[in-house]
């Protein structure tokens, strides 16, 4: 009797990550008679990603990944890129640096085959190349060679004698303020 509710149920209610990742492949490449549905499958997948307070792109340049415990928090900036075969954990921030008088400035380029553990932080113009791993809670702000570990080390406090510029852009108001396009 359970197993037959519990199959019932699946069918009644698919997993929402597998249904993310189909509604994303409708978004981003529309075929035949679908493509009229497209707002509809974008209402949809905001509604899966707000239930799991996750902000995941559906852009090209976003490959879909692996996320062994579910979407629970990932946040993806609308600039990074990442690529195939990679698996992400939850609570993982992949972000862009808007801020004016930073070094790191930029969006996330993640290689393919890229694994990045629970609570990871990877923040600015950073490349990550093929095959790395980033352990949980790192805060990644370098670029990462391929087929490297990166875990996590002691925090240390850097001082600053001058005030930092702490002005926050958004994603296209940086894009503006460099010259660059909006598509990215």
């Amino acid at each position: 009797m359970w197993n037959l509710l519990r199959r019932l149920k699946r069918r009644l209610r698919p997993d929402p990550v597998a249904r993310f990742w189909r509604n994303r492949e409708r978004i981003v490449r529309p075929r035949g008679w679908r493509r009229w549905f497209t707002p509809w499958y974008v209402h949809a997948n905001q509604k899966i990603a707000d239930r799991h307070n996750a902000l995941i792109p559906c852009l090209e340049a976003i490959s879909p990944f692996a996320t062994p415990h579910g979407m629970a928090g990932i946040f993806i900036s609308y600039g990074a890129r990442i690529g195939r075969g990679c698996t992400i954990f939850h609570q993982v921030t992949i972000g862009s640096n808007t801020l004016a008088d930073s070094r790191g400035q930029g969006a996330p380029v993640i290689g393919e085959n890229v694994y990045i553990g629970a609570g990871a932080k990877i923040i600015g113009g950073v490349q990550v190349g093929d095959n790395a791993r980033i352990g949980a809670n790192c805060v990644v702000t370098f670029d990462v060679p391929p087929n490297a570990t990166v875990v996590l080390d002691a925090p240390r406090v850097i001082l600053r004698d001058t005030p930092r510029d702490n002005t926050f852009l958004t994603w296209e108001g940086y894009l503006r303020r460099q010259g660059g396009d909006l598509e990215g």
